[in-house]
């Protein structure tokens, strides 16, 4: 279970559109992911700007990074990103009797 510092570093992560922008490509590319050159191709962002974002996306565990050779592979971190969203489903309701859909 996530602490709620690990759930606000995890939301402000994404409180840029950039951010927010980098991550939804990662999870539309699923677990094959993108390198730092195929994300800043698709979105335009410069790579010096990009590996602000990447490091900031990182840092609050929302993107995964492997070194392939030269590259770099960056994924989403689907597991983190789940636990992250059903933080706020089950903890907004769980002194009620909603009934929340799992």
């Amino acid at each position: 279970m996530l602490s709620i510092k690990e759930v606000a570093q995890g939301y402000s992560a994404i409180g840029s559109e950039s951010r927010l922008s980098v991550l939804l490509l990662l999870v539309q590319a699923g677990d094959d992911g993108l390198t730092i050159g195929e994300i800043g191709h698709q979105l335009g962002i410069a790579a010096s700007t990009l590996a602000h974002h990447l490091r900031y996306l990182v840092s609050a565990d929302m993107v995964l990074q492997e070194k392939q050779g030269r590259e770099v592979r960056n994924t989403a971190n689907f597991d983190y990103l789940e636990e992250l969203g059903n933080y706020l489903l089950l903890e907004c309701c769980k002194d009620s009797n909603k009934n929340i859909v799992r």
